[in-house]
């Protein structure tokens, strides 16, 4: 279905960005599943369902630091239900007093069994003697070592955990394509896995191009420009979950940059560049890598999308090993934005992670904006949640090229290619950026 942007996008020779997206990750494919050690398992995502093979807790086992008795013994006929005081320090006050038997600790694993008006002294984590069905904490006794006085009955099962009260054997624990985080590592571990099958994280290249690129470190000088770009998408694939390599500046040499990305997909899932998409004279990236070669088309296809900032993407394949490259524009901050549309998804596709996109919200917008007609813009912003519910974003000053707004930014307001201006109090839609604040 073609829309009425889609048919403005291409009266101005501009491919629409959905349809662009879509043409580009269709080409991709989640990397193959590794069987690893459940300790480099963090940070990938689970490439099969995962079961549990064992329950957790495994055994009955005391929650509380305490004294493990049955809950008849202390309750008083069942006058003791909830924290009700069942001694007053007072003279004349009654008291529940239980013989201990014995002291159980986490390493503990004889069976032992309660005899009415007995009691074991436990700690967090110790298997339960048979019989006992409550844990009376510490702090509500007399501390007791051959007998224990309990001032306060808590309810029936209180501090105890029974076998597979969490988890049990045959749950299902995670599904194919959910991230693995500490949380789960630990829920993996305690029910006794050791490796889980994952998708590996990508490896990605960075290389920045240009004649004029000068490292950091020294400011810019006419004729020269910091690499900003590099390191910028270098931290940006680390963030998406990546194993980024920064392989630093390339010259505009045909010959050096072939041979430099030839190597590069030795070590490589994919390969992103910064600066040289364009058609200008000093624009090398689209020439050499779009050239044709005999009857065969260049491995890289150049093509000017509906998209603001940065029209100009490449998408392709280099090396014999046919290793995705994803070519973006060399403005600090279309790149960035170019990184956000198209890079950080074939990340994400790569990885097997579900969904590829960044989350995205309704927002109410507080300021009057203006967007280039035809084009869908990227704009930095500021989202905040509303007190009584759903979002407002502020636009940020200076537009989507200014790195000090991307810099501030936890969202990106996105304007459609038939928005020219967006009014105060309009709704819009915002992709929410996962900043560590």
């Amino acid at each position: 279905m073609t829309t009425t942007a889609d048919a403005e996008a291409a009266e101005n020779g501009l491919t629409p960005l959905a349809d662009y997206l879509g043409s580009v990750l269709r080409r991709l494919r989640a990397l193959p599943p590794l069987d690893l050690d459940l300790t480099q398992a963090y940070g990938n995502v689970l490439a099969e369902d995962v079961v549990a093979p064992h329950s957790f807790p495994a055994f009955d086992q005391a929650a509380v630091d305490g004294y493990a008795a049955r809950w008849e013994d202390i309750s008083g006929g069942g006058r003791g239900v909830g924290y009700v005081p069942v001694q007053s320090s007072r003279p004349g006050g009654r008291t529940v007093r239980l013989n201990v038997v014995g002291d159980l600790g986490a390493a503990s694993w004889r069976p032992v069994r309660l005899t009415p008006g007995s009691c074991f002294s436990v700690a967090a984590g110790a298997p339960l003697p048979i019989g006992a069905d409550v844990v009376v904490p510490v702090e509500w006794t007399d501390q007791g070592m051959a007998a224990v006085e309990i001032f306060r009955v808590p309810k029936r099962g209180y501090g105890v955990r029974r076998t597979g009260e969490e988890v049990t054997a045959g749950a299902l624990l995670a599904h194919s394509g959910t991230y693995v985080s500490p949380a789960l590592v630990a829920v993996l571990a305690a029910t006794g896995i050791g490796h889980v099958v994952v998708r590996p994280s990508p490896r990605v290249v960075i290389v920045a191009t240009g004649d004029e690129l000068v490292d950091v470190g020294r400011g810019s000088q006419p004729g020269q420009v910091v690499d900003a770009n590099s390191h910028a998408l270098t931290a940006a694939a680390a963030e998406a979950g990546a194993l980024a390599y920064r392989v630093g500046i390339c010259d505009d040499d045909p010959e050096g940059l072939r041979g430099l990305l030839e190597d590069q997909t030795l070590r490589a899932d994919l390969i992103i560049t910064t600066g040289g998409t364009g058609t200008g004279p000093g624009d090398m990236v689209r020439r050499i890598l779009s050239r044709r070669e005999g009857s065969r088309a260049g491995p890289v296809t150049f093509t000017d999308v509906a998209l603001y900032p940065g029209t100009a993407l490449g998408f392709g394949t280099v090396g014999a090993e046919e290793v995705p490259v994803v070519c973006l524009p060399g403005d600090p901050g279309a790149a960035m934005i170019g990184f956000e549309v198209l890079a950080r998804p074939a990340i994400n596709l790569l990885a097997g992670a579900e969904p590829v996109f960044r989350p995205s919200v309704r927002a109410h917008l507080l300021e009057t904006v203006s967007s280039p007609v035809g084009l869908r813009e990227f704009r930095p912003a500021h989202v905040a949640e509303r007190r009584g519910g759903g979002y407002t974003v502020q636009p940020l000053n200076g537009g989507p090229f200014t790195l000090s707004g991307l810099a501030e930014a936890n969202g990106l307001l996105v304007l459609g290619e038939r928005v020219t201006a967006a009014a105060a109090g309009s709704t819009v839609d915002v992709l929410l950026l996962d900043r560590r604040r």
